[in-house]
């Protein structure tokens, strides 16, 4: 009986140690949309099957009401008019909404498991105290009946934006909040990023006929939504009563959907790639540039699948509409009037929030260089493999970086999204440092490795929110080197790099080189020493700290030197052959914010040496 006893006890301690590793919550959603083209306004029906894989018991719930952010006074109003560099798109738009161009959500009635519960609307947050407290591993039936309103396009959501398309449906639902190990995530909107719970979205959409939609999803229903939604944009209306969209999308944290009554649709279906769907207005969209764009598309998704992961999912849309470009699960909205090199930019970069925002799905809000910033490296690559050309492709990410670094208003990485001084620092940070921070790996694990780990990042976290600590040990694992210090001083700090060639002089034979730290951040360092034969060589210096060194790259010689005890200010290295140059990493991956300092020709030797050890 011990003996059983004792197994059942492990057993039991098994499981609920798999439970507690990284649970994720679920949410299923049928939703039935009555949408009112004349009014700009639906009536919703909404069943949410909510399942609490959680260790903990809920007695609140919270769901985002995003539309009532287009609400004169609303936080994202305030906040727009009293930041010192307003979003141009926002500005004080919102507090001069006439009142049938305000969004609104307007709960009407809101049950739990068939029983009346108390709510509160409490801006763009619903409150909700339950009868019956959910408990971990139960199942509660959420039935909503509500009402909502359109805003006039500001940002991202509304009707009517910039360019005629009639409605971009994002963040349109009452959805539900995010619940995970760092407990709710009931964030006011004030036009930041977002965090959503996976699930499974069935949306029936009635709207006008003379519509085409695009959205979230697989349509299921194409042969009787009233006309040839698959005829390549030549559409014949068959009915004048309503018709009824419906979408089925699985495993996805959100829902998107656009309509337009003069959409032209094409598709692209290509091996190793979704299939693609472009809903474009050709009286306002830069025509012959939307042609070209599925072959990019197509060509951009195989390049990303074979690198970083596999795409998940079976489709990928995408859609003109909202105000510039911003990412759904399965498609995205960008503006349709672009040059070709613009209008395939924004399809690329929001297409990789695919795998950053909609797969691996960490807490944008609160990490949001984790979602921009690695979209934006891995975009600026994939651009680079579309349109080759010579130099670092991600030097506009480095260029946007030092100057953040330089101005003083540099905030760390760990900013909440919503709680950045500035626009600009919120923008530099999430998209510029974010890729640099990638770039930097690349050049601490080399190249080969890194890539190795970002494949095996997304392969062990996708539909698990990973953070940092996560990434990180993904990444110690497939190098063998410890990084918790490049973690805690590039994202947890302000601290920046500069290294220099400090004193470079040549004695009884010898060249003898000293390197100097002079800001705070440590770093391995790549040095390139040229001889006067000719030859080079590459003179690697990892970190101590660090216990391990990268391979070697590329086909120069490399020599491996003692590890650098970071508390050592400089870094004394001596060499038998004369030389001609030395320069700190040549590849530029190395985020040195005085690159002045970095580069020492013959001509520039100094005074004789001493050796400052002794």
């Amino acid at each position: 009986m011990n003996k059983l006893l004792t197994l059942l006890f492990v057993v039991v301690a098994m499981q609920l140690q798999a439970q507690d590793y990284r649970w994720q919550q679920k949410v299923d959603y049928k939703m039935e949309i009555d949408f009112d083209v004349t009014k700009h306004q639906f009536k919703g029906k909404q069943l949410l099957t909510y399942t609490n894989n959680s260790n903990d018991t809920l007695r609140r719930v919270f769901y985002h009401l995003y539309f009532n952010a287009f609400q004169p006074n609303s936080m994202m109003d305030v906040r727009s008019r009293n930041i010192s560099d307003p979003d141009g798109r926002v500005k004080d738009r919102i507090f001069h909404l006439k009142e049938d161009e305000i969004g609104y959500h307007h709960i009407h009635s809101l049950k739990q498991d068939g029983k009346a519960v108390s709510y509160k609307v409490v801006g763009t947050i619903l409150e909700v105290t339950l009868n019956k407290a959910i408990l971990p591993g139960k199942k509660s039936v959420f039935n909503m009946d509500f009402e909502s309103q359109v805003p006039k396009q500001i940002r991202r959501s509304g009707r009517d934006n910039a360019e005629g398309i009639d409605y971009s449906m994002a963040q349109w639902y009452p959805k539900m909040s995010e619940y995970d190990f760092q407990g709710w995530h009931a964030n006011p909107y004030i036009g930041r990023e977002f965090h959503g719970v996976w699930g499974d979205f069935d949306v029936e959409i009635t709207i006008d006929p003379s519509y085409t939609l695009a959205a979230t999803g697989i349509l299921q229903n194409k042969n009787k939504i009233g006309y040839g939604y698959e005829d390549k944009g030549v559409q014949v209306k068959k009915s004048t009563k309503p018709v009824t969209w419906n979408f089925k999308a699985e495993n996805v944290h959100d829902f998107m959907w656009a309509a337009d009554p003069d959409y032209v649709h094409k598709t692209l279906t290509a091996e190793n790639c979704p299939d693609l769907h472009f809903f474009y207005d050709p009286q306002s969209a830069t025509v012959e540039n939307w042609d070209k764009l599925p072959e990019l598309t197509a060509k951009a998704f195989q390049y990303v699948n074979k690198h970083y992961g596999v795409y998940p999912y079976p489709k990928f849309n995408v859609i003109q509409g909202g105000d510039g470009g911003m990412e759904y699960p399965m498609g995205t909205l960008i503006t349709g009037k672009r040059s070709m090199g613009s209008l395939t930019g924004v399809t690329v970069h929001e297409m990789l929030h695919s795998w950053y925002q909609g797969v691996l799905a960490t807490n944008e809000s609160l990490l949001s260089w984790m979602d921009e910033g690695f979209t934006s490296y891995v975009s600026s690559e994939t651009m680079g493999h579309l349109f080759p050309k010579e130099g670092n492709v991600h030097a506009g990410s480095y260029r946007g970086y030092y100057y953040m670094a330089k101005s003083g208003k540099e905030e760390p990485l760990t900013t909440h999204a919503d709680h950045y001084i500035t626009n600009q620092s919120y923008g530099i940070n999430s998209y510029s440092k974010g890729a640099v921070f990638l770039h930097q790996l690349n050049y601490i694990l080399g190249e080969a490795t890194f890539k190795k780990g970002m494949r095996r990042y997304f392969n062990s976290w996708k539909f698990r929110h990973p953070n940092p600590t996560d990434m990180r040990r993904i990444l110690e694992k497939t190098s063998g080197i410890e990084l918790d210090w490049y973690y805690e001083h590039f994202v947890g700090t302000t601290n920046t790099i500069d290294y220099s060639i400090e004193q470079v002089v040549e004695q009884a034979g010898k060249t003898y080189v000293t390197l100097k730290r002079k800001e705070n951040m440590m770093m391995p360092i790549d040095l390139v020493v040229t001889y006067e034969d000719g030859t080079k060589e590459l003179l690697y210096i990892p970190l101590r700290m660090m216990r391990g060194v990268k391979p070697a790259e590329g086909d120069i010689k490399r020599t491996d030197l003692e590890p650098w005890p970071w508390v050592l200010p400089s870094y004394t290295l001596e060499l038998t052959k004369p030389i001609k140059s030395v320069e700190i990493d040549p590849s530029k991956r190395l985020a040195d914010i005085d690159q002045k300092n970095n580069f020492f020709s013959k001509e520039k030797y100094t005074t004789p040496y001493t050796n400052p050890t002794k």
